[in-house]
């Protein structure tokens, strides 16, 4: 059955119902709409209400957030589609592209921190001066005692 052929009733969901439809729990989904992420209305008994493509905008800040990317740049991906409309197959495929480079970033650096673990520390908390990760040279050391960063900006 088709949007348009479903029951005025059907075409508008309750806080509830996208929660147990989405697995995704009520508080977080108040949390995504305090952050932009999702919209809702309140109908006349004052309760909030949702319509049916809101599932498919949770599913893909899940997927995203679950892919590592973080909520600030999932709403900023979505803050570019037109009306604030529901990404489509093709928005979808635009927007994983986008997160790629910084996926494949972070997957080098988690991969560099593996094969080097048992190297340093990798903060700079020590003066490590051969630390390869984080430190190379005791960098950081010149800069004061203590860790000194734990990931670049």
């Amino acid at each position: 059955m088709g949007y348009s052929a479903c029951r005025p009733e059907q075409r508008e969901l309750s806080v509830g119902e996208v929660a147990r439809r989405s697995g995704v729990a009520v508080s977080t989904l108040h949390f995504y709409e305090a952050k932009g992420l999702i919209k809702s209305w309140r109908n006349a008994g004052n309760q909030r209400r949702y319509s049916r493509d809101v599932l498919r905008r949770v599913a893909i800040i899940k997927v995203a957030q679950r892919a590592g990317i973080p909520l600030k740049a999932i709403g900023e991906a979505l803050a570019l589609l037109p009306d604030g409309r529901t990404p489509t197959a093709e928005d979808w495929r635009r927007l994983s592209a986008s997160w790629k480079a910084d996926l494949d970033d972070r997957i080098a650096r988690l991969s560099r921190l593996r094969d080097h673990l048992g190297d340093c520390i990798g903060c700079g908390c020590l003066s490590i001066d051969t630390c390869p990760l984080r430190n190379p040279g005791d960098e950081l050391g010149e800069q004061g005692p203590g860790p000194r960063l734990l990931e670049p900006s």
